[in-house]
């Protein structure tokens, strides 16, 4: 016969009486000229998606394609203020592209994944590099490098219907005024239907999914009190602040 269950052991199994405690309030993205706003469900990135930053890297094979990694959904900034996180002395900002997944999309072909794509925002990867760097000499996953509090600031959503899809154009950072990074979206290794036509064969893409698309090379660190302006032609510039 099975043991019965102490009463410490009942005591502490029981639900809390005060469930308001394990709420989880929702992310969510301003969408530009609306009432509504975008609720994330997942954030994936693409690695070296820019054949520049590759070589500035020094890491990964040029002929490679790019691979995906994720961040938590809570790791999305929407208040442009990004404090200095724990565990690094080399926090490193990468400006990117961001893509929202607006209707649920698997297995799709390239010529057909335009058609699930919301809209578009700026956004920034910000990196623990040392962290990143200790990671790849080891074998290990990036999350300690990549995933973590924060490290996901987002600009407002431009619905496609909108803007239309991004294809080419400016991307520029600025840090302080100077600017860090400066390149063209047409430098992509994988576009923007390409990437999410192969995520697709990986996961289930659903509404609220955003993709961040790549970085071009000019990653550098920052530090308390710096002020980043990140540019994409057609888009609302992204600002945030290390605080």
């Amino acid at each position: 016969m099975s043991p019965q269950p102490t009463a410490e052991l009942a005591q502490a199994t029981d639900v809390p009486a005060n469930t308001d405690a394990l709420q989880v309030l929702p992310v969510s993205i301003d969408i530009v000229d609306s009432d509504q706003r975008f609720p994330v469900r997942r954030v994936y990135c693409v690695g070296r998606n820019y054949l520049a930053h590759i070589r500035e890297m020094k890491e990964g094979d040029e002929r490679d394609p790019p691979f995906f990694f994720q961040k938590p959904s809570d790791s999305v900034v929407t208040d442009g203020r990004v404090p200095y996180p724990t565990l690094t002395d080399d926090f490193q900002f990468e400006f990117e592209l961001v893509v929202a997944i607006g209707t649920q999309a698997s297995n799709v072909t390239p010529e057909d994944a335009l058609d699930h794509v919301f809209g578009y925002a700026a956004g920034l990867d910000m990196t623990r590099r040392d962290r990143q760097r200790e990671c790849n000499k080891r074998g290990l996953p990036w999350e300690q490098g990549k995933s973590f509090d924060h490290s996901a600031p987002c600009g407002p959503i431009h619905p496609v219907a909108k803007v239309g899809h991004i294809r080419s154009g400016t991307l520029n950072l600025s840090v302080n005024g100077a600017v860090r990074q400066d390149s063209v979206l047409e430098k992509m290794i994988w576009n923007v239907h390409e990437i999410v036509s192969e995520l697709s064969k990986q996961y289930r893409l659903l509404p609220g999914d955003l993709i961040f698309t790549g970085t071009p090379e000019g990653v550098g660190p920052v530090q308390r009190g710096d002020k980043l302006t990140g540019r994409i032609d057609g888009l609302a510039p992204l600002q945030v602040e290390i605080v």
